[in-house]
């Protein structure tokens, strides 16, 4: 049993369904179905990784980072306020320098400012996208499963072994939250505890890849036209199915570029 439990198959893509599928379901009477995402992730942490504070390394800052914005999510649902998508993004780019600052210390000056805002764009721009599609659930979804799996895969494809589990586990949640949709062909709740968490991990995941590896950086602009697909406006009277069909084939030209991207150029660097 340890040794199944041990297994990253299991780890980032069984575990993160199985409880993102039970707990989307569960929370459904309580309008909050959209936890189901991190409670996917947290499986993954559980048996990935950990829930310590110290030491506290750059992978342990994106796990509180993720579950603090789970929780932040919930009384934003009670506050309507216009310009919570870009105060949110603004304290995502702070957040993402605090979690890659050290990883770039050993760089020159200028290189490690470089980095540090290009992280903190990135991940500014995925929690300013995805924020729009907190009312439109489907749309959530496609772009969870495709940012997580991209993410996820270009990770792994770097060799950074930990942000690929996050991603791929965002991606294993999101699909067992689509999949409640299409087998009823009906919407679940979804709001900020879906998406915020969703863009917060999955952009410091890439970013930390990124900074760690040899992944290459215009993976992340491939991910970062995800969201942006999402938005593609749909007829409105298409069934759940054939909505997320749409989405699906859209999203995951942006996925499917990043991990081609990535394994291209591990292939010429190990050449």
């Amino acid at each position: 049993m340890h040794a199944l439990f041990s297994h990253p198959a299991v780890q980032a893509g069984l575990l993160p369904f199985i409880v993102a599928l039970a707990s989307a379901e569960l929370f459904q009477r309580l309008r909050l179905s959209g936890l189901a995402l991190i409670a996917g992730f947290a499986a993954t942490v559980y048996f990935a990784a950990d829930f310590d504070f110290a030491p506290l390394t750059e992978i342990r800052k994106v796990i509180w980072l993720g579950l603090a914005a789970a929780l932040l999510a919930l009384p934003l649902t009670l506050i309507d306020w216009r310009f919570w998508r870009h105060l949110l993004a603004t304290l995502a780019a702070l957040a993402t320098i605090w979690v890659v600052w050290d990883l770039l210390q050993a760089q020159p000056l200028v290189d490690s400012l470089r980095w540090c805002a290009g992280s903190a764009l990135y991940v500014a721009w995925l929690v300013y996208w995805c924020d729009g599609l907190r009312e439109r659930p489907v749309a959530a979804a496609n772009a969870g499963i495709a940012l997580g799996l991209g993410t996820g895969l270009a990770a792994l494809f770097a060799a950074a072994t930990l942000p690929g589990l996050f991603g791929l586990a965002l991606g294993a949640a999101a699909l067992a939250y689509l999949t409640i949709q299409l087998v009823t062909n009906s919407t679940l709740p979804c709001g900020r505890s879906f998406t915020l968490p969703l863009a917060l991990i999955a952009g410091l995941s890439a970013c930390l890849a990124l900074v760690a590896t040899q992944q290459p950086w215009y993976s992340l602009v491939a991910l970062g036209l995800i969201p942006l697909a999402a938005h593609v406006p749909l007829a409105a009277k298409w069934s759940v199915r054939l909505q997320s069909l749409a989405l699906f084939l859209l999203t995951s030209a942006g996925a499917a570029a990043a991990v081609y991207v990535t394994w291209k150029k591990g292939e010429v660097l190990f050449w």
